[in-house]
């Protein structure tokens, strides 16, 4: 096996016989492996089907927090493993590609948030987690959608919040929460590119649809929007809501889990700006394959790991985000 490939391509370039079972082959090497496959909403719908456990960054954390696995394999984008090994430096942790990046993560430089938060001595830090270990061992208290709300809710209304990196969601919660807090400039290229005029011109042609969206939008998508909530959070609302069609304003891949949960209704993905496919997608995301995760299972690699230094600064913001939820109940 050449590791290089991993400096040239992110992933191991091993070719797989043509005949081989991927499926079958991978439940297996995971059994063999003592491994858990943990999966994002918006990966590819096989590989959400082959995953132990399937959700947003808030429910893959707390998965992530307990589990007992030897092996935890995530299916997502490199933070999102890089937490994992954060809250379980004991377990062994592994991504199809590291190069399956954040372009909201990377948007949020360390030397430069630490910069900001210089400027704004006596604030309270609170960080999203799409973000590095960088910037949440320079962070108090990690969020994600599910929890941003509650969050800030629960601080005294007098504190004063720095919050980053994403600029839409820290909009969105100024507004439900009426708090003032400072915010970073950063944005998800996917979320900040849907097309507004698109999504108006599918609602006139179907006026029985709710537009739901994800927080992270831009705010005229919000302002169009019938439901904002968080991955989880739409998915749940489309589940229990009335209505029978929905337009859906977030990355396309949680519209795999809403077919699966109510395959009688009607789920139309958001186009983007200059989409070609009627879609949204994170190209990051789509890194991940079957035939990436079998190289992955099968040699265990390629592997995330955290310094061990930076790794307890970043897991106490982490911890404490995952203490006040479960005070929460969330």
């Amino acid at each position: 096996m050449n590791y290089s490939d991993l400096e040239n391509f992110g992933f191991l370039k091993i070719d797989i016989p043509k005949d081989i079972n991927l499926k079958k082959e991978i439940l297996k090497l995971k059994t063999e492996k003592n491994a858990v496959i943990l999966g994002h909403f918006y990966i590819d719908g096989e590989l959400q089907d082959i995953s132990d456990y399937v959700g947003d960054s808030l429910q893959l954390s707390q998965q992530a927090a307990k589990t007992n696995a030897e092996i935890i394999v995530f299916l997502g984008v490199h933070f999102m493993a890089e937490t994992a090994k954060i809250l379980s430096p004991d377990r062994k942790v592994i991504i199809p590609d590291l190069k399956a990046g954040c372009s909201l993560a990377d948007s949020c430089p360390a030397e430069e948030f630490a910069k900001f938060i210089e400027k704004y001595p006596g604030h309270t830090v609170i960080s999203y987690v799409n973000t590095t270990a960088k910037i949440k061992a320079l962070t108090d208290i990690v969020v994600t959608s599910s929890n941003a709300k509650q969050i800030v809710e629960s601080l005294p209304e007098d504190e004063k919040i720095i919050f980053g990196p994403d600029r839409n969601l820290g909009n969105y919660i100024n507004s439900i929460t009426g708090r003032n807090m400072i915010l970073w400039d950063g944005a998800c290229h996917v979320h900040k590119e849907f097309d507004l005029e698109a999504i108006l011109r599918l609602k006139q042609d179907n006026p029985d649809a709710k537009i739901i969206a994800h927080p992270e939008c831009e705010k005229p998508i919000l302002l169009v929007s019938e439901h904002i909530g968080s991955t989880s959070s739409l998915l749940k609302f489309t589940q229990t809501d009335n209505s029978h069609k929905y337009i859906v304003a977030t990355e396309s891949g949680i519209i795999h889990q809403m077919k699966k949960a109510r395959p009688d209704k009607i789920f139309i993905p958001a186009p983007a700006l200059d989409s070609t496919c009627g879609c949204n997608d994170c190209n990051f995301m789509k890194l991940n394959t079957m035939e990436k995760l079998y190289n992955c299972l099968k040699y265990e690699a390629p592997e995330v790991k955290v310094d061990d230094e930076l790794r307890k600064k970043a897991e106490k913001s982490i911890v404490r985000m995952l203490e006040i939820s479960a005070n929460l109940g969330l």
